[in-house]
């Protein structure tokens, strides 16, 4: 029988069982039998920043308050010091309501749109570079044993990927710990939850590495670099782009990290090589989700 991962040391952890992340479906497969599969929820969420609406976002629909605040973080609509009055969610008319103490100034950010590349409505205001010329990431020595005992656990953490698939993960860790653990169907989505549970409780990220389930890409290192995180990294692999920022900013970027392998294309300085690659299993074995489903 399929083993879960103990997630007792999470501060969030994946709730696949949650009421209204999926929804069961059924069809047929390939031979004409009946099958039932849970699929992954989309619901619009709609951003307000004080009386102007923002944007709206496909998502499963869990920690709104959270991604409003990191949305409008990484795009640099709340600034530092911005003091926050209040973060206010509808969940009949599915809209966030983020209050600031003072007037902001977005409203150049609003003339110009820019389609990402992340999926389910990657919307970028203004200029993606804008605010990343005073960036200064901290100099984190990034031990390879932390990285593999990172990816083993993280793979093996039961969570709406392994249960439904078409979903997103991004990980906030500290060392060989993963700390928080959000998903969604737009892997921007999940780091901007994450942005917003930082700025909510005044973590530091210093000393954190972010993990990502899918490609490295520009708008990703941009998201990472502007969160103050200084290593990203993914079982997925690169864009030239996102390389090319990342060595800009300083920014280790890991990529196609699986079992004993992975890519290091910036901050290999960072590196600190204390594992030996041939005592780490290749691809270690995940929870299938038939597995994680039978041990629920």
């Amino acid at each position: 029988m399929a083993r879960h991962e103990d997630i007792s040391d999470y501060l969030i952890a994946p709730d696949p069982g949650a009421a209204r992340l999926t929804r069961a479906v059924t069809g047929t497969d390939q031979t004409g039998a009946v099958v039932n599969l849970n699929v992954v929820e989309e619901r619009p969420l709609t951003i307000f920043l004080n009386g102007q609406e923002i944007v709206t976002a496909m998502t499963i629909g869990d920690y709104p308050a959270y991604l409003a605040l990191g949305f409008l973080r990484n795009q640099g609509m709340l600034r530092d010091g911005e003091v926050i009055k209040g973060v206010d969610y509808d969940d009949e008319l599915d809209t966030v309501v983020v209050r600031t103490e003072n007037p902001t100034n977005f409203e150049e950010k609003l003339k110009k749109k820019t389609r990402t590349s992340g999926c389910a409505v990657g919307t970028v205001f203004g200029d993606m570079m804008e605010g990343l010329e005073g960036v200064t990431l901290p100099d984190l020595k990034l031990h390879t044993s932390d990285l593999y005992a990172l990816a083993a656990r993280i793979n093996r953490t039961p969570s709406l990927y392994l249960e439904a698939g078409a979903i997103h993960g991004t990980v906030l860790c500290q060392g060989p710990r993963p700390l928080v653990y959000m998903e969604d169907v737009g892997r921007h989505n999940a780091v901007d939850k994450i942005a917003g549970w930082m700025l909510s409780e005044h973590v530091s990220p210093d000393d954190k590495i972010l993990y990502t389930t899918g490609r490295l890409t520009s708008e990703m290192v941009i998201k990472a670099a502007l969160m103050g995180i200084p290593a990203l990294a993914s079982r997925s692999g690169f864009t030239a782009w996102g390389v090319e920022i990342a060595n800009q900013v300083g920014l280790t970027l890991i990529g196609r990290m699986k079992g004993q392998r992975f890519v290091s294309l910036a901050g290999e300085e960072r590196l600190v090589r204390d594992a030996d690659p041939a005592t780490i299993k290749d691809e270690p074995g995940k929870i299938s989700r038939k597995g994680a489903a039978a041990t629920r």
